[in-house]
């Protein structure tokens, strides 16, 4: 492959990762699979530089029907109920474009949570924004991003019948560069009635359904990890 540094550099791989690459393929990969390699291998899907400080949370009780490794969490919370949940941040693209970027990132745990069985009943978020108390170009953009970013949490919640019960705001100058856009799901599921999401088994078909990819490309979605 020609200028193979360039090549990693713009996909955001490491050496140590493009060797594992090629001990998993058994040979040199071609610029799709090293696109999918970026994607799945991406700090949105893989978590690898977030992972170590993941770990020390306990995940592991009696009461913990589902820890990490699925699309939401799950506790037992008596009388045959669990409690299904999922956190996730949308900040860059909340930055780029305010009210879609939180509208997705709050349909994308919606997805995760109703996709484990559950139904969802409340939403939440954390918020972070820069300056917005000057009469200058940055607080007014500032500003911007916060009435977009409300209406698209509350938006795509209302739309989907699930009210957003809390959250949290601040505002410092350090985020005029890129705000931080956290939201949250919280749904109810019978405990013997969840879904999962890892097939097992040689043989299965894989069924893909969905829009063909967006001009965003193969990494649209490592946008929400900036």
């Amino acid at each position: 492959m020609e200028n193979l540094d360039a090549v990693l550099k713009k996909h955001k791989l490491t050496k140590d990762e493009y060797e594992n690459i090629l001990n998993i393929l058994g040979r040199e990969p071609n610029l799709l699979e090293i696109g999918i390699f970026s994607s799945m291998w991406s700090e949105h899907c893989s978590y690898k530089s977030s992972k170590k400080y993941l770990n020390g949370f306990p995940t592991k009780a009696p009461w913990v029907i589902q820890g990490p490794g699925e699309n939401a969490g799950v506790i037992d919370v008596g009388d045959g109920m669990a409690a299904v949940f999922k956190m996730e941040s949308h900040n860059h693209p909340s930055f780029i474009e305010p009210y879609q970027g939180a509208a997705t990132g709050v349909g994308g745990i919606l997805r995760d949570v109703f996709t484990m069985g559950a139904r969802p009943v409340a939403n939440m978020n954390s918020l972070r924004f820069g300056n917005v108390t000057n009469n200058d170009d940055i607080s007014r953009h500032q500003r911007f991003l916060v009435r977009g970013v409300v209406a698209g949490i509350g938006g795509y919640g209302n739309c989907m019948g699930v009210p957003t019960i809390g959250g949290e705001t601040f505002f410092d100058e350090s985020y005029n560069g890129n705000i931080l856009v956290n939201a949250f799901t919280l749904g109810l599921a019978k405990s013997d009635e969840i879904f999962y999401g890892r097939a097992e088994g040689i043989g299965n078909p894989v069924v893909y359904v969905g829009s063909k990819t967006g001009r965003d490309g193969l990494g649209g979605g490592c946008y929400g990890e900036r």
